[in-house]
């Protein structure tokens, strides 16, 4: 239904105020979802363009087929693309057609009806919590499995082949307990002069020394070979050699010792939660990363409607600059929402500030500011 007719119903008084309202609801939610859906469309298409011209040469130098590229890579990159702008889109999409409407007096007829400004707000609130909902299920399921598939796709035809390269490996495998190798060869999956520590007290209590440990595929673990134990008492050292092979538990896996680019994207919230406690049995380092990751998640569908209601906020004043001006505010805003998201989160990596603070801090911030603005629009 066109706007004007919206309109000339909601200027008939207020015994058919409610009814106005639901085909005023439906009129909006379809504009939002089409201006937002039409702005990612377009975004993500410049996307792929841009990164086809980039790694076609990749595509041409490893021979990789047609149908790969289309179904296994792009066809999983364009939902990553699209969710990952989606925030910033709904918002940038939000004050593009609000400010056309109030540009055109629509906001002012509305609110001039009888409507309330909190009650103009719901349908956005409604259709940006449909997108939110959205986003949440893909965060957390559906692009891990599709990031399985680009990131495997990508390590065949667009990466260099990965070695594991690392000389004098440390990792602590459990609290108190650190497991060391000179080296490791990820293709026969065999470490080398490995070491597992036992430490108390900044004392060592245990160390069990190996020429060589080999991962089993078929027992899931790892197989020491020439191996001797030294026990440090108080009174007298216990020492045991063995010459033969043995299998051993190691909260150690190859996975450990693969590729870890953006591999945190392949796995699945409830993934992403068993990884952190892991590391966090391990007494490990770097758990900083995969705690962002799984609050950014949650926090993304909250971040979608804060910045559509904010973007409300922004443009539904008419503006003496025009629609232009109130949408290159919009830009304004989304580049400080990126700065302050990209700071917070490098302070959060460095272990200065904690994950789920960073995280939240930019949401938290801009909807102060836009707390601050509602009170500015007309009502």
């Amino acid at each position: 239904m066109h706007s004007k007719s919206i309109l000339h119903n909601l200027s008939h008084g207020r015994p058919r105020l409610h009814h106005s309202m639901n085909i005023l609801d439906k009129y909006l939610i379809k504009r939002f979802l089409k201006t937002y859906f039409f702005a990612v469309l377009v975004i993500v298409l410049i996307i792929m363009v841009i990164d086809f011209v980039e790694k076609n040469d990749d595509f041409i130098q490893k021979n990789a087929p047609m149908r790969a590229i289309l179904l296994s890579y792009y066809a999983n990159l364009a939902p990553y693309w699209a969710n990952y702008i989606s925030p910033l889109m709904i918002f940038i999409s939000t004050v593009f057609f609000t400010a056309q409407m109030a540009a055109h007096t629509e906001i002012v007829a509305i609110l001039s009806s009888g409507t309330s400004f909190p009650r103009l707000m719901l349908p956005y609130f409604i259709a940006a919590s449909m997108v939110a909902v959205l986003s949440f299920e893909m965060v957390g399921w559906i692009l891990p499995k599709a990031n399985k598939v680009r990131l495997g796709f990508e390590a065949i035809y667009i990466n260099d082949k990965f070695y594991f390269s690392d000389r004098d490996f440390h990792t602590a495998v459990a609290p108190n307990t650190y497991a060391y190798m000179s080296s490791y060869n990820n293709e026969t999956k065999t470490g080398y002069d490995f070491t597992l520590e036992k430490i108390t007290n900044n004392k060592l209590i245990e160390k069990l020394s190996a020429k060589r440990i080999e991962w089993n595929d078929s027992t899931k673990r790892w197989k020491i070979s020439d191996y001797k134990i030294r026990t440090l008492g108080i009174m007298k050292d216990k020492l045991i050699y063995n010459t033969s092979s043995k299998d051993t538990i190691i909260n150690l896996t190859p996975s450990d010792f693969e590729s870890d680019h953006n591999v945190y994207e392949t796995f699945t919230i409830p993934e992403l939660r068993q990884r952190i406690e892991l590391i966090r049995s391990r007494g490990a380092e770097g758990i900083e990363s995969f705690e962002i990751e799984l609050y950014q998640r949650i926090v993304t569908p909250f971040a979608v409607i804060i910045l559509s209601l904010m973007g409300l906020i922004v443009s539904a004043r008419k503006s003496r600059g025009g629609v232009g001006f109130q949408i290159a505010i919009g830009f304004v805003l989304a580049f400080v929402y990126i700065l302050f998201f990209i700071m917070s989160k490098g302070i959060a990596e460095s272990g200065n500030m904690p994950a789920m603070l960073a995280v939240w801090l930019p949401n938290i911030v801009f909807s102060c500011i836009g707390t601050f603005m509602y009170f500015t629009v007309p009502r």
